[in-house]
């Protein structure tokens, strides 16, 4: 595996920083504790646009680009996740910036 952003998620998963699915992702994000929102590709237009919202009305950044539910569920140990947040603003950060060297 080459890709550090995917490699790092798996470090902030070991770290118990992260929440996995619609339901926990939705609760973290109403309550304040969400950094980071990560939807998959194949995510649901519903589900898309729930958490762009939930983006723009609580000020969480978003990655929305990139990856698959297959590709995020692998690095995770599941089978597919389509939606996850990152509960620590400095892992957060960190994950931004991977992704934004990666994409120079």
């Amino acid at each position: 595996m080459n890709n550090r952003f995917l490699q790092f998620l798996g470090i902030v998963k070991k770290s118990g920083k992260i929440a996995e699915g619609y339901n926990k992702c939705e609760e973290i994000s109403k309550n304040g504790m969400a950094k980071l929102i990560i939807l998959s590709d194949d995510a649901s237009d519903n589900t898309k646009n729930k958490f762009e919202n939930y983006s723009l009305r609580y000020d969480i950044p978003i990655i929305k680009n990139g990856f698959l539910s297959e590709d995020l569920g692998k690095i995770l140990g599941r089978e597919n996740i389509k939606v996850i947040c990152v509960t620590d603003y400095k892992m957060s950060c960190k994950l931004i910036s991977i992704l934004k060297q990666q994409n120079d």
